[in-house]
């Protein structure tokens, strides 16, 4: 009887340990759960896009300070343009990718295969900005967002 008892307040500690781990929001849910809001998800690649504009924008006055206190906001500004770029990313991956381009046969097939090659560009310009403190490259996030954005709003 004890042994059960500590075994399932094991298990429960566990469990309750793991879900406080995983704090992250997914894009969406993989039940399949059909409740899709392709716009929604299309701002918020949007939204983290501008995050990352101004992001790269603090980033560079910051640095010129050349202080301890500028170092750490320029840092925070880092975090925050990988964590925005890494949001997008997975938007793509985890939302559209799995749930919303569907592999096609056929005449279809084209249009599959733009998609998918849309969505990679998103994918890598996205990675791009994490590695570069240039705007041309949220400039090229912009235009890969833009692409994709056309079939779902």
């Amino acid at each position: 009887m004890i042994r059960t008892s500590l075994a399932v307040s094991f298990a429960l500690l566990i469990g309750l340990f793991a879900l406080l781990a995983n704090t992250s929001a997914d894009a969406h849910c993989q039940i399949p759960c059909g409740i899709y809001d392709d716009g929604a998800r299309i701002s918020e690649m949007r939204e983290n896009a501008t995050s990352i504009r101004k992001a790269i924008s603090e980033i560079s006055s910051t640095m010129g300070d050349g202080t301890v206190v500028a170092f750490n906001q320029a840092t925070r500004w880092v975090i925050e343009k990988d964590r925005s770029a890494t949001a997008i990313q997975e938007i793509a991956a985890d939302y559209f990718l799995t749930q919303r381009v569907k592999a096609a046969e056929g005449e279809a097939r084209t249009a599959y295969v733009e998609q998918l090659e849309g969505f990679h560009a998103v994918m890598v310009t996205a990675m791009k900005c994490k590695q570069q403190v240039d705007t041309k490259a949220v400039d090229s996030l912009d235009a890969a967002i833009n692409t994709v954005a056309k079939w779902y709003e």
